[in-house]
């Protein structure tokens, strides 16, 4: 849930601390006071785009903080865990939003900042805003589907996971076999190309590190004479007339000669001198053999640099190192092979096509048959929340049909057309008939204002059942209804409360009555300067608003006797839910 709400310099408000609760909240005031605000506060928290325009004139920037308590359970742990982003349920999860007075704008979750797509992934787990605007998405067909699929997800999953492995084979073969057809003749000006490159590079057989081999080979043969001068210098002055081994192998019997005189002293010392006579030895005849070793050949250089002309000159031509010239040479052999055997290659790739069509029509025909299942539910349900809004001779359909295809497009499988689409084969659509004897048609061709309320709210009810989001907020989703529609679309919000943390804006006062928490936002004047300020009513002062809602300006004893009723009725409502 919710537990607090901190906000700063955002439009006409100034500071704003709010403490939540469980169950329902309404937040009531004149129209322009400022409710939208708190909205608009939390659709920034959950990742919305900031202004600049939000920012409360004469200030810096605005500041936005919310702390959520949120069972351990819940899958907003998970997805801070893939984010990288600390968090436990043990302690307050706290989101931070700042937009500055230039545009700029900054998030932290945890204290760590996040960028906006972060910010909206968390947000989706945590809050559901929904206002009037969104009435009109039950109009677009293509969401149907989606709602559809939410509603079913574990049933309808694994048949989605194996359409969609299927459908991307079958896409990718279908690129695959338009780019042979389509590229073929191009492909065919490239061939001489082709064979001339493979010839040149295979003819050279090039290995992987053969260039850096001969270039230190060719370092050794040309400096060969130099090598052999220094290396033969190096050993005559170790072993040489008069050199140093001859110098340390006459010391050493010098310390022999005198050793048993004072061997505690001379001895490690004698010892030493040893150890480096052995080794000045091993050094004079590694340098005896390596100087042997040095070869004197021309005619091997020669052909070590004409190797290596013909590695640079394919590097050069075909990539910067060895490795990239046969890498080349792999990728321009299969280009050759696909151009040569390009009839071959389109009859199996349509092959391949063929059958995958099969394996993508069943799976989609598995897929069709699970939403066939879950609509009945969905519909039944719907229905049924429909008849707590008294909407109880309403039939509601979801009607799974197949888009209208021809020869000339989609697949031709099992006798039957398909077109496939990422979704599937079906279109769904969601239908209604308001009134016994009359057809079912399209939403969008009979539903009224206050229906899709009522449908929308029906379909909230559900899927907060499912979703586990643990904040709703409905921003005057209310409009348009009046009388029994209007109370019972209060009761199915108290209702809803009992699933999850639900905030309503609403100029009802059925609604308003229902509620556990009431929020009375006002503004003020002072100094000049309007102050939007947010009042959390106890009961005396939820009657008073009450009869505002009621009665308007004036506020009549009648008004007042009216709302304690409402309320009275209201608690009595809430004990039965």
């Amino acid at each position: 849930m919710l537990s607090e709400l901190s906000i700063r310099n955002l439009a006409v408000i100034e500071q704003v601390h709010i403490h939540c609760k469980t169950g329902f909240h309404v937040l009531t005031g004149e129209t322009g006071a400022g409710k939208s605000i708190i909205i608009d506060a939390l659709s920034l928290i959950v990742g919305a785009r900031g202004s600049s325009d939000l920012v409360r004139y004469g200030s810096d920037k605005a500041e936005i903080e919310a702390s959520f308590e949120i069972d351990s359970s819940h899958p907003i742990w998970n997805v801070l865990e893939s984010l990288g982003i600390k968090g436990h349920a043990d302690e307050k999860l706290i989101i931070r939003r700042e937009i500055t007075a230039q545009g700029k704008s900054s998030a932290r979750i945890n204290g760590q900042i996040v960028n906006l797509t972060m910010l909206r992934d968390v947000g989706e787990c945590l809050v559901n805003i929904h206002g009037q605007h969104e009435h009109q998405s039950l109009l677009h067909t293509e969401q149907h589907i989606h709602l559809l699929d939410s509603y079913g997800e574990q049933e309808i999953q694994p048949a989605k996971d194996a359409y969609a492995a299927s459908y991307n084979v079958y896409v990718q073969l279908r690129k695959e076999l338009l780019e042979l057809r389509d590229n073929s003749m191009q492909a065919l000006q490239m061939t001489d190309l082709y064979r001339f490159q493979v010839d040149e590079i295979s003819a050279a057989k090039l290995k992987v590190g053969e260039d850096e081999a001969l270039t230190d080979e060719r370092s050794k043969l040309a400096n060969s004479e130099k090598l052999h001068t220094s290396v033969s210098d190096a050993y005559d002055l170790l072993y040489g007339t008069g050199a140093s081994i001859t110098s340390v192998s006459k010391a050493l019997n010098r310390l022999n000669e005198i050793m048993k005189f004072d061997n505690s002293v001379l001895q490690p010392l004698q010892e030493q001198l040893q150890n480096a006579y052995y080794q000045l030895e091993d050094v004079a005849y590694g340098l005896r053999d390596y100087r042997e070793s040095i070869e004197f050949n021309p005619n091997r250089l020669d052909q070590i640099e004409d190797r290596l002309d013909t590695i640079s000159t394919l590097r050069k031509k075909y990539g910067a190192t060895v490795p990239d010239v046969l890498q080349y040479l792999s990728t321009i052999q299969a280009e050759l092979n696909t151009i040569e055997n390009k009839d071959s290659l389109i009859e199996e790739l349509e092959n391949k096509l063929v059958k995958e069509e099969v394996t993508l029509a069943k799976a989609a025909l598995e897929l069709s048959e699970r939403r066939r299942d879950i609509a009945v539910r969905l519909a039944a349900e719907i229905e049924s929340e429909l008849r707590d809004l008294h909407m109880e001779r309403t039939v509601f359909k979801v009607h799974i049909g197949q888009a209208e295809t021809n020869q000339d497009e989609g697949i031709y499988c099992d006798g039957m057309h398909y077109k496939f689409s990422r979704d599937g084969i079906d279109q769904i659509e969601f239908m209604m008939s308001p009134n016994p004897g009359e057809p079912l048609r399209s939403l969008a061709k009979i539903a009224s204002g206050g229906e899709l309320s009522r449908i929308m709210l029906a379909l909230k009810t559900i899927f907060a059942r499912i979703d586990r989001v643990p904040v709703l907020v409905f921003d005057e989703v209310d409009t348009g209804v009046s009388g029994r529609a209007a109370q019972a679309i209060a009761e199915k919000m108290s209702q809803l409360s009992r699933y999850c943390q639900v905030f309503s804006i609403t100029h009802l006062p059925q609604v308003a009555s229902m509620a556990d928490v009431h929020y009375s936002i006002h503004k003020d004047v002072e100094d000049g300067r309007t102050f939007t300020k947010v009042t959390d009513l106890d009961d005396s002062n939820r009657i008073e608003e009450l009869a505002r809602m009621l009665g308007g300006a004036v506020v009549t004893e009648t008004t007042m006797q009216h709302s304690h009723e409402m309320l009275v009725l209201a608690n009595e409502k809430k004990s039965r839910i």
